[in-house]
């Protein structure tokens, strides 16, 4: 172990391909797919664009809840649905034992736990080591009349078109009139409708570990591993990502967007698009020996002659040459200048690894 120094990774995107929120809504509501990506679209922009007190990105995971419910899912089923859906990323298992043996290693991730809970055993990774949405479907109920009034919404929301999110949109006024349409219906269904029903302590309840309380949990890991932010490399990839990005860059750590949206690119020091997890490892090794300024320097000469010559376990850089003969994985230092083009780039590149549809959530 290398003392003081903390790694701490999101897991959908930088761990595994999933999107286990919108993969459940989409096996389980009709319309699931468009559903989820209605609700995810007004999550951004409660989140990145009206700033609306006291919301947090991923807030999509709560505010699905009562819907679940109203189309019979249960605990079990979401523990069978994520044992039988996990894809990840090339390398990942590697990685993540390669970390555990060399520095303290944690996850946080918006997650519900039934997914992160079957990933852990997939990949051996100890779940003590891991921060993720707490749900008990189980313990709500749903009463009849509410459950057919939910599914009623659910058929009226999927109805609408995707909002569109103008470029550096600063205000409501700022989106198209039919959007501002369905974000009003938006604000109805879940700040009043779904209230004043029973189902609506979900909502209370249920606290997604997205945005802010991503900081919080590396907050509390530095604390508890007796470390401080500046001894540590945050991996994310989404909005979700965005305060725990600035958080550790504020605090002289690390910050690495990992085929990361427009959010997590601009929030970051490092953006890496790669299709295999190794790369995660080879630059958290590097900063294990050699801190940040070693890392960013790997960074400025990302090459296949740098990874021969790096301090890193020569296994890992056989493998990533073995199986990148030609062109490496890209990896590149994050500034003004190449910001707009890397956001493009990475966006387009986690599409191609995650799909359209999960590549386009936010």
């Amino acid at each position: 172990m290398t003392a003081g120094r903390i790694f701490i990774s999101d897991c959908e995107g930088p761990i595994s391909k999933n999107d286990n929120a919108f993969e459940v809504a989409h096996a389980f509501i009709p319309r699931g797919d468009h559903f989820f990506s209605l609700i995810s679209r007004y999550d951004d922009v409660l989140a990145d664009v009206v700033k609306r007190p006291g919301y947090r990105a991923g807030n999509t995971l709560k505010l699905i809840t009562p819907f679940l419910k109203a189309y019979g899912m249960t605990n079990a089923q979401l523990v069978e649905y994520a044992s039988d859906t996990i894809v990840v990323l090339h390398g990942a298992k590697e990685m993540l034992h390669h970390l555990l043996s060399i520095l303290p290693s944690f996850i946080v991730s918006t997650s519900y736990e039934q997914y992160i809970s079957a990933l852990c055993a997939r990949m051996d990774f100890p779940l003590s080591n891991v921060y993720c949405t707490q749900l008990d479907l189980d313990r709500y109920d749903v009463p009849l009349n509410e459950a057919a009034r939910l599914r009623e919404l659910t058929d009226e929301l999927t109805s609408y078109p995707m909002i569109h999110i103008p470029d550096r949109a600063t205000s409501i006024h700022d989106f198209s009139e039919n959007d501002r349409a369905t974000l009003k219906k938006l604000d109805e269904v879940f700040w009043e409708t779904i209230p004043r029903m029973t189902c609506g302590r979900m909502l209370e309840e249920i606290t997604p570990i997205g945005g802010e309380e991503k900081a919080k949990a590396v907050g509390a890991i530095a604390s508890n591993v007796e470390s401080d932010l500046a001894e540590v490399v945050y991996v994310g990839d989404s909005i979700t990502d965005v305060q725990a990005l600035q958080l550790v860059k504020e605090g002289g750590g690390l910050a690495i967007s990992f085929n990361g949206n427009r959010y997590a690119v601009s929030n970051a020091e490092i953006a890496v698009l790669s299709d295999t997890a190794l790369v995660t490892a080879i630059l958290v090794d590097v900063f294990t020996r050699r801190g940040k300024k070693g890392v960013l320097d790997l960074a400025r000469s990302w090459s296949h002659r740098a990874l021969e010559e790096a301090p890193v376990k020569s296994s890992l850089i056989t493998t990533i040459l073995e199986n990148h003969p030609s062109r490496l994985p890209y990896v590149q230092v994050v500034d003004d200048q190449n910001v707009e083009a890397l956001i493009e780039e990475s966006s387009r590149f986690r599409t191609s690894v995650r799909g359209e549809a999960i590549g386009r959530l936010g």
